[in-house]
């Protein structure tokens, strides 16, 4: 009878440990790749890609049962220790189980499953089906309960119309808590730069050009910005000669941050801080972008434009139905415009929604279908996709 404990806790503990393994290296997978290897015929990528059409769905699904193996686990393994030993030491060995359920069921797998995306996730397909639908049936039980009370409060108009402009700002500011850096900042190519090798009057001239108060001052490259220089400063120097010094004599240190920080500590640190413009920095130490306190506003409140900007529209419809989209423009955006559900999760841009369906940079003109939306590559400028040409897939295809 122990014997069979036992074999029933090893076996819901490989369970637990199969699926935190898997769960970790499907989320780390690029539904892009997973089509890709599906096209090629590799097993395993047509059920990983089929559950990462829907993200959301993955992790409350996987840790619910996840959760529940582990559970079932210890209450087995605690069968075990009551029949064998007592008193302290069956407190003791309780307390040591727990710490290996903890190691073996959930650590060291998800630490293997991170590492190997893709691999594992292809291999334990079938079983990441099969546990994500079960999890989901769990929780929408959970749910039933709550879904009858929201019902019962829309029928009694809880929510007239003079309160939707609350809730949109509410929403705003939910979204606000969860972006990233890398989600509002002006990309690296997009970025206003000036060589610490010109002078003050060569970086005022570029200011006046471009319209722009404070730029980085860059040494050896775009990835090293040693400081930024300020208009207010370089104004200062107008008319006093000489004015020719070098940039160094007056720019000011740069502020640097990752592009995976959340733009609402970010917020904070700037206000406290009194730094108005941030060096958006990547995991290897390059640089993403950069950002301003303006532009984490813009996330809460929307576009703040002034009668000197001049930004050319992101969006432009066309004569047969179609959309010609500047690439910059945001996926959950373009899933606004066409109605669709394109993921955005591992892209944030359109630009790079090609990028990731063609696993390359794409040639002008080339096509893309991707859940219900036709992508044309109108305009691709060394590296970079700088226009899209968007649509619906015809009925008729569908």
């Amino acid at each position: 009878m122990i014997g069979l404990a036992a074999a029933v806790a090893a076996g819901f503990l490989l369970l637990a440990a199969a699926l935190r393994a898997a769960g970790a290296s499907l989320v780390r997978t690029p539904r892009a790749a997973a089509l890709h290897d599906a096209a090629d015929g590799e097993r395993g990528a047509v059920i990983v890609a089929e559950l990462l059409g829907d993200r959301p769905r993955i992790q409350p699904s996987l840790s619910l049962i996840h959760s529940a193996l582990l559970v079932a686990a210890a209450l087995a393994t605690a069968g075990v220790m009551g029949a064998l030993v007592d008193g302290w030491s069956l407190a003791a060995a309780l307390a040591l189980t727990g710490v290996a359920l903890v190691i073996l069921g959930e650590l060291l797998p998800r630490s293997l499953g991170r590492r190997r995306p893709h691999l594992i996730a292809y291999r334990l397909a079938r079983l990441l089906h099969v546990a994500v639908s079960a999890g989901e049936r769990a929780a929408d039980l959970i749910k039933d309960e709550e879904t009858e009370e929201e019902s019962v409060g829309a029928k009694n108009g809880d929510h007239d119309r003079e309160d939707h402009e609350e809730i949109r700002m509410i929403s705003s500011v939910l979204e606000f808590s969860d972006a990233i850096v890398r989600e509002v900042m002006v990309p690296r190519t997009d970025m206003v730069t000036v060589s610490a090798d010109l002078t003050t009057s060569d970086a005022l001239s570029l200011i006046l050009e471009h319209g722009v108060s404070r730029v980085p001052v860059t040494g050896q490259g775009a990835d090293d910005i040693v400081g930024l220089v300020y208009a207010k400063d370089l104004l200062r120097l107008v008319g006093v000669p000489p004015n020719a010094a070098p940039l160094s004599d007056i720019s000011r240190p740069a502020y640097f941050v990752p592009e995976t920080k959340p733009v609402r500590e970010l917020l904070r640190e700037m206000q406290s801080s009194q730094v108005h413009m941030a060096v958006v920095v990547d995991e290897f130490g390059g640089t993403a972008g950069l950002v301003t306190i303006e532009d984490l506003l813009e996330e809460l409140v929307g576009e703040i434009v002034d009668e000197y900007d001049t930004e050319p529209r992101l969006v432009q419809p066309l004569d047969d139905g179609r959309f010609l989209v500047d690439a910059r423009l945001p996926v959950d955006d373009l899933n606004s415009l066409l109605g669709t559900s394109l993921p955005d999760a591992e892209w944030d841009t359109v630009g790079g929604l090609v990028l990731g369906l063609a696993g390359r940079v794409p040639l002008v003109g080339e096509r893309f279908e991707f859940d219900g939306a036709v992508l044309v590559a109108e305009r691709v400028q060394g590296r970079r996709v700088e226009r899209v040409k968007v649509g619906a897939v015809p009925a008729s295809r569908e």
